[in-house]
């Protein structure tokens, strides 16, 4: 029986976001979880290459603290990844005092009443957040709290739900300020990728198939099959990291352009 947050990925991708679920995500938790209140965002001290290189331990935890670690992580090109429908071990012991109205909210059962989002950095400070997954991270959150009807104040820092904790880094006002201008429709509209290049080429993303799905394959070396899936985007973001673009995995028009170049 799937577990209550099964809302996630279709209020996400709603809001233009990249979403891709984990195979299991609606099964998985440790029970299911109460009512949710807000979202707590954190960081995932992972490694600095890859676009999501905790994903693996996010679902399934380790020797310290068993997986889910949260419901959401949140890759460097903005991708939102849906691990679990269920409770997650992503708040441990602290509280937090919502106000609404002024209405005190106390909280402090956070892996029951709260969505753990855990965005891939390594926490240090010359690690910078992209401004991609920034965006998708405010984005996302707004999102989610609209949903459940609830302002931005509603969404907290690990580290204001522990001192014991320093996740995330990035200043935790400012982002809920964010998060406000995009809940009241003030937030400026994010730039889209064309759908066309100059030559007509369409924009191309994971799920698409045909021939020039086949000659991106052969430019990026992987296996020529004519399907963009998780292996071809994977190149894709590499080779967009190595020539200084977005590694968001998706072939528009300044991707092409570099393509392009390739014999």
């Amino acid at each position: 029986m799937a577990f209550s947050l099964t809302w996630l990925p279709i209020v996400l991708k709603q809001a233009g976001l990249k979403v891709s679920e984990v195979p299991g995500w609606q099964n998985r938790g440790s029970t299911d979880v109460g009512r949710i209140f807000g979202v707590v965002c954190h960081h995932t001290v992972g490694r600095r290459t890859g676009n999501m290189p905790s994903l693996d331990n996010l679902r399934d935890g380790d020797a310290n603290l068993r997986g889910p670690k949260a419901q959401l992580g949140l890759g460097r090109d903005g991708t939102f990844y849906v691990i679990a429908a269920g409770r997650a071990n992503h708040a441990g012991r602290g509280g937090f005092v919502f106000s609404e109205n002024g209405t005190k909210i106390p909280i402090v059962n956070g892996n029951s009443n709260l969505i753990g989002i855990e965005g891939e950095n390594t926490g240090a400070a010359d690690d910078p957040w992209p401004n991609v997954q920034i965006e998708a991270f405010q984005r996302g959150v707004a999102a989610i709290l609209n949903h459940i009807r609830r302002g931005p104040q509603f969404c907290i820092g690990h580290k204001e739900w522990t001192t014991r904790k320093i996740d995330p880094l990035f200043n935790m006002d400012k982002f809920r300020q964010s998060i406000g201008a995009i809940l009241g429709g003030t937030a400026p509209i994010p730039l889209l990728i064309p759908t066309h290049d100059s030559q007509g080429r369409p924009t191309l993303r994971r799920g698409m198939t045909g021939e020039l799905t086949r000659q991106i394959q052969a430019k990026v070396k992987v296996e020529v099959d004519g399907n963009f899936g998780p292996g071809t985007e994977a190149a894709v973001r590499t080779f967009q990291r190595e020539h200084g673009l977005v590694p968001d995995g998706i072939v528009g028009p300044k991707t092409w352009v570099e393509l392009d170049k390739v014999a």
